[in-house]
């Protein structure tokens, strides 16, 4: 099953179709460390991205990180709203050389992001570090999951970053993943 959607605002034109699958994504966000990462999600998540955007990045790149994780958190809601047989929850920890990231998501139905870290720097290359938090907020809340997402161990601001990302789409294939199962995993009978 493939989801696309398309956001169109005075700063931000976007174009996301997402899948399960491992080919390869296609990626142009005209902000290239968010490329970098939409692929590395992509690829972890075990997810197909093909992201096309047009956005005011000569003012910064707020509008088009931000509304880039608004899309995909309505899309991962499209594409999850089957949830008879999903473990709904799922946790990873990654580590990128000196750094350790862990993410914990439960597709829950209940939008909430606890996001814990203090990055090593501000910057890596021209992308404000700040950003991050404001995509994964997007994200979370417009898929409708409770995610934490802590950085436990700091190094390098990219592996930082790197290692979050990489945390955070490794929990989501877990908690998106067929339940052996077959039934709503929620003992109130319903993921809202």
């Amino acid at each position: 099953m493939s989801v696309s959607k398309e956001r169109i605002t005075k700063e931000t034109k976007i174009a996301i179709t997402l899948k399960r699958g491992l080919e390869p994504s296609v990626i142009n966000t005209g902000v290239g460390f968010l490329n970098h990462m939409l692929d590395l999600f992509a690829f972890h998540g075990h997810f197909v991205l093909d992201v096309q955007v047009d956005g005011d990045t000569d003012v910064d790149d707020h509008h088009t990180t931000e509304d880039v994780g608004i899309v995909l958190g309505q899309l991962l809601a499209e594409l999850g709203q089957d949830k008879g047989a999903i473990n709904r929850y799922g946790s990873a920890y990654v580590p990128m050389d000196e750094t350790l990231a862990r993410s914990v998501i439960d597709i829950s139905g209940r939008p909430y992001l606890s996001f814990n870290a203090a990055f090593s720097k501000e910057k890596v290359g021209n992308f404000d570090v700040e950003l991050v938090e404001e995509f994964f907020h997007g994200l979370v809340i417009n898929a409708r999951y409770t995610a934490h997402i802590d950085l436990i161990r700091g190094g390098n601001t990219h592996h930082e970053i790197e290692a979050i990302f990489k945390a955070f789409a490794q929990s989501l294939r877990i908690a998106m993943a067929d339940s052996d199962v077959q039934r709503l995993p929620s003992s109130k009978g319903v993921i809202e």
